[in-house]
């Protein structure tokens, strides 16, 4: 375990009573509030100094409202250090609105457009529209998460090298087929991302793409090696993924599995990763 208090560069918190997450019926055990109690209650007494809220794929059009809730609650929680918002990339002039309205919320450090629900259209990504959208966060300071399927690693390689001068942060190591064995084609189409120096990685969500219930750290131990080995300790941070991740895993369980797998690592490079990193890009 960490002998430092750590930054968790992924973390949901939200309230079904106050918006609407659709997706939330088809997973209860998640379809209640998790918010800051909760949280705390859940690390078991674990250290978190600062957190990055990921926004939660709220119904359609409550993306901004959702940046607003979690600024509210930030006021009286100083550990909420960014926020990363929901914001549709791809509608032209409703994109460049909203980013605005987004942007006057001081804690939005960074944007998210869910890739991942269109894994079966190879290309999605790279329509034009989409690719306009991404470039548009150009010099604006803000980070773009990219949340895909491992399959959809060439896209998001591809659209990366169209905004060069976007910073993008992949979400959940590109989320492997753990379950599946898909580390073949991880491991060489994730490397091919890291070549780009404008994207880091977080080492987070990584049991729940394993078997929620008999999943083991030497499953999981060579994903995080092989992100580690691409990406640098210089871009890659934790993330917790709290809530979602209790789907197969307590938190601090998550943390010791990190943590072991860079026992070997100096205390500089673990402070990179569970500490210093998420702040410098989230700019907290």
């Amino acid at each position: 375990m960490p002998d430092f208090p750590i930054v968790d560069g992924h973390l949901h918190l939200y309230d079904p009573a106050v918006l609407s997450f659709p997706w939330m019926k088809e997973v209860p055990a998640l379809d209640r509030p998790h918010l800051v109690r909760e949280f705390d209650a859940a690390r078991e007494g674990l250290e978190v100094e600062a957190a990055v809220f990921v926004e939660v794929d709220a119904a359609p059009g409550a993306h901004v409202a959702e940046a607003r809730f979690i600024a509210a609650l930030a006021r009286n929680e100083p550990r909420i250090g960014a926020i990363v918002a929901h914001l549709p990339m791809d509608r032209g002039a409703e994109t460049a609105r909203d980013l605005e309205a987004l942007r006057e919320i001081p804690l939005v450090r960074g944007i998210r457009h869910l890739i991942q629900g269109h894994r079966n259209e190879p290309g999605w990504a790279l329509r034009p529209e989409f690719v306009s959208g991404v470039q548009g966060l150009a010099g604006t300071g803000l980070v773009f998460d990219i949340c895909i399927y491992a399959e959809q690693l060439p896209d998001a390689t591809e659209l990366v090298a169209r905004c060069p001068k976007v910073q993008f942060v992949l979400d959940h190591l590109g989320k492997p087929d753990v379950r599946g064995g898909g580390f073949e084609s991880w491991s060489r189409d994730v490397a091919a991302l890291a070549q780009h120096p404008n994207v880091a990685c977080k080492i987070s969500g990584l049991a729940t793409e394993a078997d929620h219930a008999t999943w083991r750290e030497e499953e999981l131990v060579p994903y995080i090696d092989r992100a580690i080995e691409v990406f640098g300790f210089e871009r890659v941070l934790f993330g917790g993924d709290w809530p979602v991740s209790t789907l197969a895993t307590g938190y601090r369980r998550w943390v010791e599995c990190v943590d072991r797998a860079v026992a070997g690592a100096s205390e500089a490079e673990r402070r990179q990763l569970f500490v210093g990193n998420a702040g410098r890009l989230y700019r907290f």
